[in-house]
């Protein structure tokens, strides 16, 4: 079955105002960048976005955040976005901040049919007012939900007209289980490959996690913060 469609734009032909959305990446290694700028030119508002970090005030997430269409992010850190923060202090942005295991395993629980799962991690912190806490072998735990999306924005470095992919070094990252764990999993790649030309052994996320998929372009691939020593001398 060929899932390939035309570019980003016709991939979120079907999104609308109020949809929830699981952002594949971490800081600005291996976000969906085409994706996320065909969704502010869409302008769909009201959004849900459930990415590890909330990206720069300028770019990733930050974008999305600029045409103010986020009403609410759930995410692990969100230390280098200056407009976030602003956001957020008006009261403008609703966040929830998430463990970054606990956000890990929540999302690979909804992608393996797991509805909820006990963790020690956040017992006795803000992180567990509210929910159900039980003792297991003398550690307390916290009941955490799983979670899942009405779409996943990914990004991988290869991916085939079936929906297979393959990442590369840092971006398989979030990635792989976000794809498992949106109703409809976008995926954007750098090398869209016939069927047949991506050894199966190295497949990351099998075809049948994928909906759509489209060969990206123009991708610019920042460095969140680009730390240098000094050169040294003869």
């Amino acid at each position: 079955m060929n899932k390939t469609v035309c570019d980003a734009d016709d991939a979120i032909r079907d999104l609308s105002d109020g949809a929830s959305i699981l952002m594949g990446g971490f800081g600005l290694c291996g976000i969906p960048e085409n994706l996320i700028k065909a969704l502010v030119r869409k302008g769909a508002r009201d959004l849900t976005v459930i990415s590890n970090n909330a990206g720069v005030s300028d770019y990733g997430i930050g974008l999305l955040l600029k045409a103010r269409q986020v009403r609410k992010m759930v995410a692990t850190y969100v230390g280098e976005n200056d407009l976030f923060e602003q956001q957020f202090l008006s009261g403008e942005l609703d966040v929830e901040l998430v463990p970054q295991g606990t956000f890990a395993e929540r999302i690979r629980a909804a992608g393996a049919g797991i509805p909820a799962f006990f963790t020690p991690t956040g017992f006795g912190t803000s992180v567990a007012e509210g929910k159900e806490t039980r003792e297991w072998n003398g550690r307390w735990c916290v009941l955490e939900t799983a979670i899942t999306a009405d779409f996943a924005f990914v990004k991988a470095h290869r991916g085939d007209a079936l929906g297979n992919l393959v990442y590369r070094r840092t971006t398989r990252n979030f990635n792989p289980m976000m794809a498992t764990a949106g109703r409809v999993t976008i995926a954007e790649v750098e090398h869209l490959v016939p069927p047949g030309d991506i050894d199966p052994d190295v497949v990351h996320t099998p075809g049948i996690f994928v909906q759509r998929i489209f060969q990206g372009r123009d991708y610019e691939k920042r460095i969140e913060q680009r730390t240098t020593r000094p050169a040294r001398g003869c």
